[in-house]
């Protein structure tokens, strides 16, 4: 395995994680190009915006060209992923390995599958039986066996939920927020008093910017840095405060389209709908220990979050 020392982090992926990263990698001094299908976007102080397609082995070879470290924050539409995503692996592990960089891989928690409750570490078994699940594990033990055999140094951080400045596509996004802030219904879905995790869309950038300068942290999953788990409900409360009054909260105990999620994601999401009528507990504490960091606080994500969405809706009046 060759080893490149090139300062160069390159993010592919350009959605809410892979540009939050590019801010964040390029705030810590680093030179930075992020990738994405358009190669266009919002400036970024510090970045090169590159239009490129990882989905092919030239397409990754050229993204990744003169990298030290690359960080994989690519996703794709839901219903399609089962099939594109692997197709993904294999040309940016392909790429990676010839150009000598290491690999940091932004992760789900998919691959343990139902837990009934039971509290995530990464020292939980990977239990998962629906075709998303199962193909993210996939993925994941053919990135830790590259490792392991020496063919490419790779990490993966694993976040929960995402919730932060800039993320419309989670359950804790555009459904909930501009309805928060409007008085309109905010949509929940499944069992909303019981705990679910979510993470710092900046904690999952500063924790993959950590992983990218640390190679101690090879050859294994992290788990993100992550608040401590509160029921959903118990968030909405929180939003509740900072907006001055109740939410219209609207809880669907099956699925249908909703706020940003159309027929077509309904479909491909309802394998998953068990995160939602179970617990979803994430524990991050093993990458806190590890790399003297603290997850932000609820409510300091909320705080943010609400001040993204209000200059948001600002723009859109």
């Amino acid at each position: 395995m060759t080893h490149n020392d090139s300062t160069l982090h390159v993010v592919l992926g350009a959605g809410p994680a892979g540009t939050t990263l590019a801010t964040e990698l390029a705030h810590r001094g680093h030179p930075v190009r992020l990738v994405d299908r358009s190669g266009t976007g919002a400036a970024i102080t510090g970045v090169d915006r590159v239009k490129g397609d990882v989905g092919t082995p030239e397409g990754a070879a050229a993204a990744v060209a003169g990298a030290g470290v690359v960080y994989h924050c690519v996703n794709v539409a839901y219903h399609l992923q089962v099939d594109v995503m692997p197709r993904i692996q294999e040309a940016v592990l392909s790429a990676v390995e010839a150009e000598g960089a290491r690999l940091v891989v932004l992760d789900t928690l998919y691959p343990y599958g139902e837990t009934h409750g039971d509290v995530m570490t990464e020292d939980s078994p990977w239990r998962a039986t629906t075709l998303k699940g199962r193909m993210r594990a996939e993925l994941d033990e053919k990135y830790l066996a590259a490792h392991r055999e020496g063919r490419a140094r790779v990490v993966l951080g694993r976040s929960a939920d995402f919730v932060g400045p800039g993320v419309l596509n989670s359950t804790l996004g555009g459904a909930v927020f501009p309805a928060a802030l409007t008085g309109g219904e905010v949509l929940t879905l499944g069992d909303i008093d019981l705990p679910h995790s979510f993470t710092d869309i900046r904690a999952v950038a500063a924790g993959l910017a950590t992983l990218g300068e640390s190679p101690r942290g090879d050859g294994r999953v992290w788990h993100l840095p992550t608040a401590p788990t509160l029921t959903t409900r118990e968030v909405l409360g929180m939003i509740e405060d900072r907006v001055g009054g109740p939410l219209k909260i609207v809880t669907l105990d099956e699925l249908r389209p909703f706020g940003p999620f159309d027929q077509v994601f309904v479909d491909a999401y309802a394998e998953m709908f068990y995160q939602h009528t179970e617990p979803q507990i994430m524990h991050s504490g093993a990458f806190e220990a590890a790399f003297a960091v603290e997850p932000v606080a609820m409510g300091d994500t909320l705080d943010a979050t609400l001040a993204w969405y209000r200059g948001l809706l600002a723009e859109h009046a």
